[in-house]
């Protein structure tokens, strides 16, 4: 009995171990370094390469329009208020669904079309990662994370778009605005304050 229970702890030992070395090597983009660059195809079936829009400040928000996290955002005219905002100031806001078929999250185009339009959200384009490639690059992990990538490609911030991580639509309003706030320092030409915080929400659906 007592060697059956010395085997179930190093097993449950080396478990912990490895599932901290996956963790660990998980590698994703870093703040004040290059962002990863890619080409994905938006609803309409364009490309958009993220190089093509150095110059000018972008904001990246992965989505997935079935997380109550998005619901909230969105239910409330939080980020369609957002998207309208930066976009009057020359920001490029990119959505990108990385749901893979069959999960929660996944649109084909024309489905992709019609909810952006029903929500009447404004981001410059919905882009469409279906094998995750580019939610893995950027090792996004929650609907909503957010990413803001300055004029020389850099990266400004990444992680939650908030510092209220529930679902309850009441928490928008008074919430500490992590993504605006960096915008609005950035365009000012200042340093941001908060360059990243825990993300919130509903796992990727890789």
């Amino acid at each position: 009995m007592k060697n059956r229970i010395t085997i179930i702890a190093v097993v449950l030992f080396c478990a912990f171990f490895a599932g901290f070395a996956m963790a660990e090597d998980r590698k994703g983009p870093e703040i004040g370094k290059k962002a990863p660059d890619f080409t994905l195809p938006d609803a309409a079936g364009v490309e958009h390469t993220l190089s093509d829009y150095e110059g000018k400040y972008v904001v990246l928000e992965w989505l997935n329009h079935d997380c109550p996290f998005v619901v909230k955002h969105y239910a409330t005219g939080n980020m369609q208020m957002l998207q309208e905002k930066y976009r009057d100031q020359d920001v490029v806001w990119l959505s990108i669904i990385s749901s893979a078929p069959g999960k929660q999250g996944h649109l084909e185009p024309d489905e992709a079309k019609k909810i952006t339009r029903d929500k009447q959200a404004k981001p410059a384009a919905v882009l469409l990662d279906p094998e995750g490639t580019v939610g893995r690059a950027y090792d996004a992990r929650v609907t909503p994370h957010m990413y803001i990538i300055d004029p020389d490609g850099m990266l400004r911030y990444m992680g939650a778009i908030d510092d209220r991580p529930t679902a309850n639509h009441a928490d928008v309003e008074g919430a500490r605005n992590f993504v605006s706030e960096a915008l609005d320092l950035l365009l000012e030409g200042r340093d941001v304050e908060v360059s990243s915080h825990q993300p919130y929400g509903c796992t990727v659906k890789y």
